[in-house]
């Protein structure tokens, strides 16, 4: 018969092979981050070490108690210290000129008129506080790095355009962020992110951007100048992301902890291309203030 040491040691072989066959299975059906991997094998370690010390005084076998256990659920990983907010090498003229110029390609459900592209000044911030379902998220934009960008929304903001439109687009993986800004977002991935205020504007990015927790920045398509109404709030990771978007303000602590909790809440329906999609905790704006 089996001393309790034996069983002891016998139960530790056993979990060990479990959990090294269910990590591996977790890295074959996707990539997760270093972070992630680093709190699996701490649990691993943990468990091993309680059987291992363990009092089997009664002869149960402690594996067969274990086994059926269903592995810790994965969970998000969102960095906490935010980026730094980059610096034009060179400073922009003050004032400046932009030029905002109508969409013709008829993708504008809600249209609005075009900002002043005359005498936009290139310094200065402006506090930007946007009221949302899942709670407020004051922004502050930075004229410096961007002002067309500053002056597009501030415009759009007072015209009541992001009143009652959904943030449609959230990213957990890869690129942490949620994007907003579609007049016409239902939450279709299929058709969601293509609506716009009916103009674009020149774009501003600048080689010594960086990406990460906390930056606010324009979203565009391809084509060079086609940003318009539609941002994207980067609450955490953003490796790899070209220095193609212009960066044009900041988010404040307190609108962090709002989207970290929307990025916890999890994808309602992943895009199976690239797993971002619409936020199961919904954010659709109620008001914006400008001061």
């Amino acid at each position: 018969m089996a001393t309790n040491q034996q069983r002891r040691e016998a139960a530790k072989r056993k979990l060990e092979r479990q959990l090294e066959r269910r990590l591996e299975q977790q890295k074959r059906r996707r990539m997760i981050g270093a972070g992630v991997v680093g709190v699996a094998v701490l649990v691993v370690a943990g468990v091993v070490v309680w059987i291992v010390s363990a009092n089997s005084g009664d002869g149960t076998d402690a594996a067969a108690s274990s086994s059926s256990a269903a592995p810790p659920p994965t969970e998000l990983q969102i960095p906490t210290q935010r980026t730094a907010l980059p610096k034009r090498a060179t400073p922009l003229p003050n004032p400046t000129t932009c030029d905002f110029k109508a969409d013709t390609t008829g993708k504008a459900p809600k249209k609005v008129n075009l900002p002043d592209g005359k005498n936009v000044p290139s310094t200065g911030t402006v506090n930007v506080t946007l009221k949302s379902t899942a709670g407020d998220i004051p922004l502050t934009l930075d004229r410096a790095l961007a002002p067309c960008a500053v002056q597009s929304f501030v415009s759009l903001a007072k015209q009541n355009f992001y009143n009652d439109t959904m943030c449609h687009r959230l990213g957990t993986e890869g690129l942490q962020m949620l994007q907003c800004g579609d007049p016409a977002a239902t939450g279709d991935p299929t058709t969601d992110g293509q609506g716009g205020p009916g103009y674009t504007m020149p774009d501003e990015a600048f080689p010594e951007i960086k990406y990460g927790r906390g930056i606010l920045a324009m979203a565009k398509t391809q084509a060079p100048n086609s940003g318009g109404s539609q941002f994207f709030m980067v609450y955490g990771n953003a490796d790899g992301l070209p220095a193609d978007y212009s960066v044009f303000g900041s988010i404040s602590d307190e609108g962090l902890k709002v989207l970290d909790a929307v990025a916890k809440a999890g994808i309602a329906n992943p895009n199976p291309q690239d797993g971002t999609g619409a936020p199961t905790k919904q954010v659709k704006f109620t008001g914006v203030t400008v001061s």
